[in-house]
């Protein structure tokens, strides 16, 4: 299981949610007050992790929702091959693994081989997060 179960209420600005089933970072949060005979409703606006899209998740605010579990982990770039994607191996299991060349420009720029990077794994897709100086 890549998710946990939470309630609705509960996520916060900066918090991760599992939105159309796609994992995305809590941008904004509005909540309404309960009515006469209905419960509260909570809209929240996230971002994709993985292609950047803007999705909204509307429900109650004692509704379940899943929250993606992002592991952080830190590599180091073994090599880059043009069109195909970054090779790098994890710093603790020394296991190699192939991921996107990622879309942000600032990323991609620092790019290079035996850089040493942050990377999420969640739901078992792989994302370059930021690369360490």
């Amino acid at each position: 299981m890549a998710y946990k179960n939470s309630r609705a209420g509960d996520l916060r600005v900066g918090s991760y949610a599992l939105i159309d089933n796609e994992p995305c970072q809590i941008v904004d949060i509005e909540k309404s007050k309960p009515g006469k005979h209905g419960s509260a409703k909570i809209r929240a606006s996230g971002i994709s992790l993985f292609d950047g899209k803007k999705k909204t998740y509307l429900a109650q605010a004692d509704a379940g929702c899943q929250v993606p579990l992002v592991d952080k982990r830190g590599g180091q770039i073994v090599s880059i091959t043009p069109g195909q994607g970054v090779q790098l191996m994890d710093l603790e299991t020394y296991e190699t693994i192939d991921i996107a060349t990622p879309t942000d420009e600032d990323i991609a720029s620092k790019i290079a081989a035996g850089k040493e990077v942050e990377y999420w794994i969640i739901m078992g897709r792989y994302k370059i997060n930021r690369v360490k100086s």
